[in-house]
């Protein structure tokens, strides 16, 4: 028991948590009053749903809001929370409150979990996160409540608004409208889309970079890593934002109907989700090629590091177009906001980048093979939404197969913890080279 505590390095230790928490909440999903009919929901349903939710992503085989009783709703709600923050966070909350000391291993674990690159300071930071978070999605929940108050009776109203303001804030994109239709009706509503969109960037710019924006007013400073995020962020939503207006302004199946101020709200909206929301206003499977195809890349980049999104993570991404500008430059250096990244930052942007590549290609070539009969770019689509833990859909998940389940079930788990992490859970520790083997030339390009 000794040896095994101590094998348990801190991606190990997540990697094992989630597992854990993936496997009660499917097994309290699994229970017949989960259900509205009472009856129990069959287990690998009930795991993809557990999963879906514990790793924020949103995909769903059967409708929550049609299927699911309170209590099951409630406990996907707390899947979510706990997902999208982390049980770490909730651990060394709950030790601080009990005067419990955190150990180093304990920080070690949380500088994990936020993808952070130093110890210092987690404990506050965590402290920081969940009064932020609450506070955040509260907000969201009076604001929600307010608006749904004038389509459902206000009981009705506060619920829908504290469930979607908790599942937006974190990503998640699970939804209780019902027919799987999720927000469409709300499309050119600006109550809601400016809601839904702040929730959704506030929560994938990640922790580290909102407490640097909160302790901005002293230190009058930001980090590399924060002026990337928020450059990149704004870059990619409005440029998003723009091409979906031009591709979708007549569509009659989607932004075409709409007036001027519609169209920009659902464009907006739709640039704003594959961040790794899930939620959707237009409709998936009316959407032109060109933009299901900038949905899937905006959904393999996703959100900031250490946030509650997926994808690659939009410092990979730019790290990536940085190091390719350098090299097209000739430039021995690769600089942002007059910085030089170190090597190690690089090749860990190519080696998260190609993991996801090689995940999305194995996936949708084998969802290809179990699952025949619908076009390509939907298997590309449900694998790339999976890996980024977005839960937009064009329709093929519930279709599954118990294959192709199991399938999205492990690359939802993989995209919400990382290719690294769970590389490095999997692998020995790394020890240091005693030797290094010659330098070897081959030709590249």
């Amino acid at each position: 028991m000794k040896n095994f505590k101590d094998n348990l390095n801190p991606s190990k230790v997540l990697v094992l948590g989630f597992v854990i928490l993936i496997l009660f909440g499917a097994l309290l999903l699994n229970l017949p009053i989960a259900t509205e009919t009472g009856e129990s929901l069959p287990f690998l349903d009930a795991l993809f749903t557990a999963t879906s939710a514990a790793c924020v992503t949103g995909l769903v085989v059967v409708d929550t809001g049609d299927t699911f009783s309170v209590f099951g709703e409630l406990v996907i709600l707390f899947l979510i929370q706990i997902g999208g923050l982390g049980f770490m966070t909730f651990a060394t909350f709950l030790f601080t409150l009990l005067g419990k000391k955190i150990s180093l291993k304990e920080r070690l674990l949380l500088k994990e979990a936020f993808n952070a690159t130093s110890t210092a300071g987690m404990v506050k930071l965590v402290k920081r996160i969940l009064i932020f978070t609450l506070v955040t999605e509260f907000i969201g929940a009076v604001i929600l409540a307010i608006r749904f108050s004038l389509d459902m009776p206000i009981s009705k109203a506060i619920y829908f608004g504290f469930f979607h303001s908790i599942s937006i804030f974190n990503n998640a994109g699970f939804d209780l409208m019902g027919q799987f239709k999720s927000l469409t009706d709300y499309v050119d509503d600006p109550f809601v889309v400016i809601t839904i969109c702040s929730l959704i960037i506030i929560g994938g710019l990640g922790f580290i970079v909102i407490n640097e924006l909160y302790e901005y007013r002293e230190t009058k400073t930001l980090s590399v890593h924060t002026k990337v995020v928020l450059t990149t962020t704004f870059t990619l939503i409005v440029g998003a934002a723009i091409l979906i207006f031009l591709f979708e302004f007549s569509n009659e199946k989607t932004l075409g109907p709409l007036s001027t101020t519609g169209k920009t709200l659902g464009a907006l909206f739709h640039s704003v989700t594959p961040r790794t929301a899930g939620a959707n206003t237009l409709s998936m499977g009316d959407l032109t090629h060109a933009t299901l195809f900038l949905t899937i890349i905006l959904m393999f980049i996703g959100g900031g590091s250490g946030s509650t999104a997926g994808g690659i993570k939009v410092s990979t991404f730019t790290v990536l177009i940085a190091t390719a500008i350098s090299q097209l430059k000739g430039k021995e250096d690769v600089t942002l906001f007059k910085r030089r990244i170190v090597i190690e930052n690089i090749l860990k942007a190519f080696t998260v980048a190609m993991c996801g590549m090689i995940i999305v290609v194995l996936v949708t070539f084998l969802l290809s093979i179990t699952d025949k009969g619908h076009v390509f770019i939907m298997y590309l689509f449900e694998a790339t939404s999976a890996f980024g833990t977005v839960g937009l859909s064009m329709g093929l998940t519930p279709e599954l197969s118990s294959v192709g389940r199991i399938l999205i079930i492990l690359t939802m788990f993989a995209g919400r913890l990382g290719p690294l992490t769970i590389g490095f859970a999997l692998t020995k520790k790394r020890k240091q080279e005693a030797y290094h083997h010659p330098k070897g030339n081959i030709m590249i390009g």
